[in-house]
């Protein structure tokens, strides 16, 4: 959240443009907004594998992996998830002040994230989904620790629901981590070409 520097008590700031207002006395200070790209799939799709690979070859943005944070999130109970996404937004927003946008490797989907407090803040976003069959995708499930969570039929039904809501599906079966990066900078990169932001 932003607040008016000037007004007693806090006014918090509105956005406009590529500034914040007030709108009690009319302070104005900068708060660019920058594209966020979000890569969501279900689990076993590789988002956590080409963290590294993709954070090299895209340094034109700030990547993150979003389960970062679920640890810190859980010190006092149960995750609140819209504040877990919340705060990644906020994330995203004060990378957008040095003038990068913010890629996102997460199983976020866009109704969890449009009205969230720092949803206005936002710069234009835009989702792809990495995606493999069902029976690679259970067979990666199936490879991991123990420790990990293995809801297999869950997950399965996640990615058949992502197919479908989300348009731009990038396939993992196939190609290595590196190689999945070099498709998703290659997305990013045409989609941020394309976009024309209108405040």
């Amino acid at each position: 959240m932003r607040y008016c520097q000037r007004c007693e008590p806090a006014v918090g700031l509105e956005p406009a443009a590529d500034v914040a207002v007030c709108a009690r006395c009319g302070w104005t200070e900068p708060a660019r907004r920058e594209p966020l790209y979000v890569i969501t799939g279900a689990s076993g799709s590789g988002k956590s594998a080409i963290f590294a690979p993709l954070a090299a070859a895209l340094p034109e943005c700030v990547v993150f992996d979003v389960d970062w944070l679920i640890d810190p999130m859980k010190t006092t109970g149960p995750v609140d998830w819209d504040a877990f996404r919340d705060a990644w937004l906020s994330v995203a927003h004060g990378i957008a002040q040095g003038g990068r946008g913010t890629v996102l490797l997460g199983p976020l989907m866009p109704e969890q994230l449009v009205g969230l407090p720092s949803w206005r803040w936002m710069g234009p976003t835009h989702f792809a989904v990495l995606d493999c069959t069902d029976e690679q995708r259970r067979a990666r499930l199936q490879d991991r620790p123990s420790w990990r969570e293995h809801a297999i039929d869950e997950h399965l039904a996640f990615a058949a629901h992502l197919r479908r809501a989300i348009r731009t599906v990038l396939d993992t079966g196939t190609d290595t981590p590196e190689q999945t990066a070099q498709k998703v900078a290659a997305w990013v990169r045409t989609t941020a070409a394309s976009t024309q932001w209108i405040s």
